[in-house]
Protein backbone atom coordinates (compact mmCIF):
# COMPACT_ATOMS: atom_id res chain seq x y z
CA UNK A 1 0.00 0.00 0.00
CA UNK A 2 1.20 3.26 -0.41
CA UNK A 3 2.15 5.07 2.20
CA UNK A 4 0.30 8.03 1.87
CA UNK A 5 -2.80 6.03 1.00
CA UNK A 6 -2.23 3.82 4.34
CA UNK A 7 -2.56 7.24 6.43
CA UNK A 8 -5.88 7.93 5.17
CA UNK A 9 -7.20 4.67 5.41
CA UNK A 10 -5.78 4.36 9.20
CA UNK A 11 -9.03 4.25 11.41
CA UNK A 12 -9.73 3.99 15.33
CA UNK A 13 -11.38 0.78 15.10
CA UNK A 14 -13.63 -0.06 18.07
CA UNK A 15 -15.33 -3.80 17.28
CA UNK A 16 -13.27 -6.79 16.78
CA UNK A 17 -13.99 -10.29 16.62
CA UNK A 18 -12.41 -12.32 19.18
CA UNK A 19 -10.36 -14.74 16.17
CA UNK A 20 -6.31 -14.01 17.70
CA UNK A 21 -4.41 -12.94 15.03
CA UNK A 22 -1.48 -15.10 14.09
CA UNK A 23 1.72 -14.10 15.86
CA UNK A 24 3.76 -14.21 12.48
CA UNK A 25 1.26 -10.70 11.73
CA UNK A 26 1.69 -9.26 15.18
CA UNK A 27 5.40 -9.91 14.96
CA UNK A 28 5.43 -7.68 12.00
CA UNK A 29 3.61 -4.98 13.64
CA UNK A 30 5.80 -4.82 17.13
CA UNK A 31 8.83 -4.53 14.55
CA UNK A 32 6.75 -2.09 12.84
CA UNK A 33 6.80 -0.03 15.77
CA UNK A 34 10.75 -0.63 16.39
CA UNK A 35 11.36 1.61 13.25
CA UNK A 36 9.65 4.39 15.43
CA UNK A 37 12.12 7.40 14.87
CA UNK A 38 13.69 8.70 18.42
CA UNK A 39 15.51 11.43 20.01
CA UNK A 40 19.18 11.06 19.80
CA UNK A 41 18.59 7.31 18.73
CA UNK A 42 18.07 6.74 22.82
CA UNK A 43 14.87 3.97 22.32
CA UNK A 44 13.06 5.30 25.62
CA UNK A 45 9.91 2.68 24.28
CA UNK A 46 9.41 -1.10 24.74
CA UNK A 47 6.89 -2.84 23.64
CA UNK A 48 5.05 -5.57 25.22
CA UNK A 49 2.74 -7.64 23.22
CA UNK A 50 -0.11 -9.26 25.20
CA UNK A 51 -2.16 -12.16 24.07
CA UNK A 52 -2.71 -13.66 26.96
CA UNK A 53 -6.42 -13.83 27.58
CA UNK A 54 -6.05 -13.75 31.18
CA UNK A 55 -3.66 -10.65 31.19
CA UNK A 56 -5.17 -9.15 28.52
CA UNK A 57 -8.67 -8.91 30.50
CA UNK A 58 -7.16 -8.10 33.62
CA UNK A 59 -5.41 -4.85 31.74
CA UNK A 60 -8.91 -3.88 30.55
CA UNK A 61 -10.71 -4.26 34.12
CA UNK A 62 -7.66 -2.14 35.55
CA UNK A 63 -8.01 0.51 32.26
CA UNK A 64 -12.27 0.26 32.65
CA UNK A 65 -11.88 1.28 36.15
CA UNK A 66 -9.71 4.46 35.83
CA UNK A 67 -12.53 5.27 33.28
CA UNK A 68 -15.36 4.51 36.42
CA UNK A 69 -16.73 2.21 34.08
CA UNK A 70 -16.53 -1.13 35.71
CA UNK A 71 -19.12 -2.75 33.05
CA UNK A 72 -16.95 -1.92 29.95
CA UNK A 73 -14.04 -3.39 27.95
CA UNK A 74 -12.01 -0.50 26.76
CA UNK A 75 -10.00 -2.70 24.59
CA UNK A 76 -13.56 -2.78 22.47
CA UNK A 77 -12.94 -7.17 22.67
CA UNK A 78 -9.36 -6.81 21.02
CA UNK A 79 -7.57 -9.96 21.28
CA UNK A 80 -4.31 -8.59 21.18
CA UNK A 81 -3.13 -5.62 23.36
CA UNK A 82 0.66 -3.94 22.39
CA UNK A 83 1.49 -1.53 25.53
CA UNK A 84 4.22 0.93 24.88
CA UNK A 85 5.63 2.30 27.29
CA UNK A 86 8.64 4.63 27.49
CA UNK A 87 11.49 5.34 29.97
CA UNK A 88 11.25 8.46 31.70
CA UNK A 89 14.59 9.11 31.84
CA UNK A 90 15.52 10.05 28.35
CA UNK A 91 13.90 13.87 27.30
CA UNK A 92 12.17 12.85 24.63
CA UNK A 93 10.01 9.47 26.09
CA UNK A 94 6.64 10.65 25.28
CA UNK A 95 6.99 11.51 22.05
CA UNK A 96 9.78 8.55 21.52
CA UNK A 97 6.55 6.54 22.71
CA UNK A 98 4.18 8.24 20.88
CA UNK A 99 5.55 7.73 17.23
CA UNK A 100 5.65 3.82 18.44
CA UNK A 101 2.14 3.72 18.91
CA UNK A 102 1.09 5.44 15.41
CA UNK A 103 3.35 2.96 13.65
CA UNK A 104 1.45 0.16 15.42
CA UNK A 105 -1.31 1.58 14.08
CA UNK A 106 0.08 1.77 10.32
CA UNK A 107 1.38 -1.74 10.27
CA UNK A 108 -1.84 -2.98 12.05
CA UNK A 109 -3.56 -1.29 8.76
CA UNK A 110 -1.50 -2.37 6.17
CA UNK A 111 -1.95 -5.85 7.23
CA UNK A 112 -5.32 -5.80 7.12
CA UNK A 113 -6.29 -5.47 10.66
CA UNK A 114 -7.99 -2.71 12.90
CA UNK A 115 -6.06 -1.07 15.39
CA UNK A 116 -7.49 2.04 17.90
CA UNK A 117 -4.74 3.84 20.40
CA UNK A 118 -6.31 3.28 23.89
CA UNK A 119 -5.36 5.86 26.58
CA UNK A 120 -4.81 5.30 30.64
CA UNK A 121 -1.48 3.69 30.22
CA UNK A 122 0.04 6.08 32.35
CA UNK A 123 -2.46 5.89 35.20
CA UNK A 124 -2.40 2.19 34.45
CA UNK A 125 1.24 1.37 35.07
CA UNK A 126 1.14 4.07 38.04
CA UNK A 127 -1.08 1.91 40.02
CA UNK A 128 -0.01 -0.76 42.61
CA UNK A 129 -1.86 -3.80 40.15
CA UNK A 130 -0.33 -2.00 36.98
CA UNK A 131 3.63 -1.99 38.92
CA UNK A 132 2.34 -5.68 39.74
CA UNK A 133 1.81 -6.54 35.90
CA UNK A 134 5.39 -5.03 35.38
CA UNK A 135 7.16 -6.84 37.96
CA UNK A 136 5.04 -10.29 36.76
CA UNK A 137 6.85 -9.78 33.11
CA UNK A 138 9.95 -9.00 34.56
CA UNK A 139 10.34 -5.24 33.37
CA UNK A 140 11.94 -3.11 35.69
CA UNK A 141 12.95 1.01 35.59
CA UNK A 142 11.61 4.07 35.12
CA UNK A 143 9.00 3.47 32.73
CA UNK A 144 5.61 5.40 31.95
CA UNK A 145 2.53 3.99 30.27
CA UNK A 146 2.23 6.06 27.35
CA UNK A 147 -0.77 3.86 25.36
CA UNK A 148 -1.87 1.20 24.01
CA UNK A 149 -2.61 0.01 20.62
CA UNK A 150 -5.41 -2.74 20.37
CA UNK A 151 -5.51 -4.83 17.26
CA UNK A 152 -7.53 -7.48 15.68
CA UNK A 153 -9.90 -8.66 12.94
CA UNK A 154 -12.56 -5.85 12.60
CA UNK A 155 -16.11 -7.25 13.58
CA UNK A 156 -18.42 -5.22 10.93
CA UNK A 157 -18.12 -2.51 8.43
CA UNK A 158 -14.78 -0.53 8.75
CA UNK A 159 -14.94 2.62 9.75
CA UNK A 160 -15.81 5.48 7.40
CA UNK A 161 -13.32 8.30 6.58
CA UNK A 162 -14.31 11.78 8.47
CA UNK A 163 -14.40 14.83 6.97
CA UNK A 164 -10.68 16.85 7.64
CA UNK A 165 -11.88 20.32 9.75
CA UNK A 166 -11.06 23.11 6.65
CA UNK A 167 -8.72 24.73 9.06
CA UNK A 168 -6.81 21.69 9.98
CA UNK A 169 -3.18 23.40 7.95
CA UNK A 170 -1.83 26.41 8.15
CA UNK A 171 0.14 28.13 5.26
CA UNK A 172 2.82 30.91 6.04
CA UNK A 173 4.21 31.80 2.69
Amino acid sequence: METLELMKKRRSVKKYKSDQVPKELLEKIAAAGTYAPNGKAAQAAKIIVITNKELRDRLSRLNASIMGKEDFDPFYNAPAVFVVLADKDVFTYVYDGSVVLENLQLAATDLGLGACWIHRAKQEFESEEGKAILKELGIEGNYEGIGHCVVGYVDGEYPAEKKIKDDYVVWAE
